[in-house]
Formats: C-alpha cells, sequence, structure tokens
C-alpha cells in the first residue's frame, strides 16, 4: 500500500506499506523537482509528436516524390512511343508521296523530269579515295537535303531524305519539343497529301469518265464486209472514200452502244437510211446507219453495251449491214483504232 503526503517544507513524501510487520518505504522529493520531471514529461511527448507530425509529413512526401518519379517515367515513355509513331509515319508519308508524284506523272497531270521516274545513271565509274569518303558522304546529305527542299516546295512534302528522326537520347524537354516539331510537320504533310489525293482523285474519275465515254467494243457481231479508206464503190465501180465500217450481220440483228452517251439524233436520210447518232463528249461522235429500226430517242443517255437499233439495209445499201462510223472533232477516223474486243 502507498500513500502521498505533503510536507510544509515544499516536499512530498512516499510511503510504501509492504505488510503489517515490515517497515514502510519512504521516498521524499522536493517539489521543485516534481516539477522539472513534469516539464521533461512534457517536453519528451511534444518531441515525440513532432518526430511522428515529421516521419508523417516525410512518409507523403516519399509517396508523392515516387508518384511523380512514375508519372514522369511514364510520359518519357509515351513520348518515345509518339517519337517512334513519329518517326514511322513520316517515313510513310515519303513513301506515299513518291506513289503520287508517279500517279500524277501516270495521269498526265505533271511532266515527268528526263531520267526521273527510273532513276538512271551512267557514266564510268572510279574507286573514291579513302580520305574523300567523309567529305563526299556530307556532300551527299547536303545535296538530299536541297532536293527535298525543293521537292517539299512544288508537292508540300519532302522525300525520305527531308524526314528528320526524332533523338530520344535528348533531355525530356527538347524531345517534347522535337515531338511538338514533328507533329506540326506531319500537320503540313497531311495538308499537302490531302491536297495531292484530292487532285489525283479528280484526275482519275476525268480519266474514269473519259474512258467510259470512248468507243471500245464492235457496235453489232458480224463480218467486215467493207474496211475504212479508199474501195471501189459498190454502185459506180470507181475509186470512192469510204469514211466508215461496214459490218455485215443478219437483219434485225441487235446495235449496242460502244460507250457512254447521249443520243442527238435518230432518223431517216435517203443515203444512211434509217440511223442513230451518239454524242459521246470530249469531240467524240459515233454513227450508225442502214438500220432497221431505231430504238432510242434523242436525247436519251444510253451505257455501253445498251441496244439502240437493229440491223437492216434501207437507204443506199446493197443487204443487211451496218455502216459505222467514228468522229472525233468532226473528223471521221478508223473505227478499228476503237476497238479493243
Amino acid at each position: 500500500m502507498a500513500q502521498t503526503t505533503s510536507q510544509d517544507g515544499g516536499s512530498y513524501t512516499i510511503v510504501i506499506f509492504r505488510g503489517s510487520t515490515a517497515k514502510p518505504v519512504r521516498f521524499s522529493f522536493s517539489r521543485k523537482l516534481l516539477r522539472r520531471l513534469l516539464v521533461c514529461i512534457g517536453l519528451v511527448v511534444v518531441a515525440d509528436l513532432l518526430v511522428v507530425s515529421h516521419y508523417v509529413v516525410r512518409t507523403g512526401e516519399v509517396w508523392e516524390l515516387a508518384s511523380f518519379r512514375n508519372e514522369a517515367m511514364s510520359a518519357r515513355e509515351q513520348t518515345a512511343a509518339f517519337s517512334t509513331a513519329i518517326n514511322d509515319l513520316k517515313k510513310r508519308i515519303g513513301v506515299m508521296n513518291e506513289v503520287n508524284q508517279r500517279l500524277r506523272v501516270m495521269l498526265g497531270i505533271e511532266v515527268p523530269k528526263s531520267g526521273d521516274m527510273v532513276n538512271g545513271r551512267g557514266g564510268e565509274e572510279l574507286p573514291l579515295p579513302e580520305e574523300e569518303t567523309t567529305s563526299t558522304e556530307d556532300r551527299s546529305r547536303v545535296v538530299d537535303s536541297n532536293s527535298s527542299s525543293s521537292k517539299e516546295g512544288t508537292a508540300g512534302v519532302g522525300q525520305r531524305s527531308s524526314v528528320v528522326d526524332i533523338d530520344m537520347s535528348k533531355n525530356s524537354a527538347d524531345a517534347v519539343a522535337a515531338v511538338k516539331e514533328g507533329i506540326d510537320w506531319l500537320e503540313r504533310a497531311a495538308t499537302a497529301q490531302e491536297r495531292l489525293l484530292s487532285e489525283l482523285s479528280e484526275a482519275a474519275e476525268q480519266r474514269s469518265t473519259r474512258w467510259a465515254s470512248t468507243p471500245s467494243i464492235w457496235p453489232v457481231k458480224g463480218w467486215v464486209t467493207s474496211g475504212f479508206g479508199p474501195r471501189m464503190s459498190p454502185f459506180t465501180e470507181k475509186p470512192a472514200w469510204h469514211d466508215g465500217l461496214d459490218i455485215g450481220a443478219a437483219p434485225n440483228t441487235p446495235v449496242r452502244a460502244p460507250a457512254k452517251g447521249r443520243i442527238t439524233y435518230a432518223g431517216y436520210d435517203p443515203k444512211l437510211g434509217h440511223n442513230v447518232r451518239v454524242d459521246h463528249g470530249y469531240g467524240v461522235e459515233t454513227i450508225y446507219g442502214h438500220l432497221a429500226k431505231a430504238l432510242v430517242k434523242e436525247g436519251q443517255r444510253v451505257e455501253r453495251g445498251d441496244v439502240i437499233a437493229l440491223v437492216g439495209s434501207s437507204g443506199l445499201a446493197t443487204g443487211p449491214h451496218l455502216h459505222y462510223m467514228v468522229k472525233v472533232n468532226g473528223q471521221a477516223l478508223d473505227p478499228t483504232k476503237y476497238i479493243l474486243e
């Protein structure tokens, strides 16, 4: 049993009773010592609280730093991935530009430079001195850069020599700037490619339309009884010029349009008999004479292979056949040049 008593001398005594027969143990200490002890305990508690709070703050900073580091690593990886993708896209756009240039030449949009399309080379070659190898490589890089710049001015996009790969060995700021520059380059290149593809599409559509309007098949299945050019007239037995192609066929054999066009005439002529005229556009016109019957009307649109008439022997004719004419800008040409079958 313990008991604390205070004394008038400004001290405290603690008495510990250990039993009825044992002598009690006494501890005496002054109030000043107690106050000092309490102050020390308070300081220790405050220090512990400061240490704990500092530990908590530092721990949070460590976690935040780790998070920032992970984000930085992730951003660097993404930057590297973007850089690789941009470099790949630059190379693909370079290849696309080469193909577009060749298509432009094939479609007649641009006149090819001499020796440009096949990369022709020639001349006698001699071994290069070793000391000049480095300087020659530098000159070749300068030439490639200049040539790519001039091509970029005309086509909007440089060739492969103008594609500069992004170096990811730079620091983060330089890498981000390089990626931004690459994106700007891709935007300019994409705009140029859109313009080129638009021109190519328009040219291809024009070529397609023109091809669809160009006579290319036999208007009737039969045999040639009289070709284009000079011949002996079957009516006068004298030399004469034949401005078409006579194709023999059974009466009422279908006559088909050799290309798409518009019917400009369907009527009768004393010499050609029943005849039909088709305007195919681009200055091309076809004429079909000595028909038994026209199956179309003026202003009607026809496509390649459409039946427009039947073979007959109307007008000035010795028997059933088709008189087939092809005129370009008003001049009669050999129809066989417009038959691809």
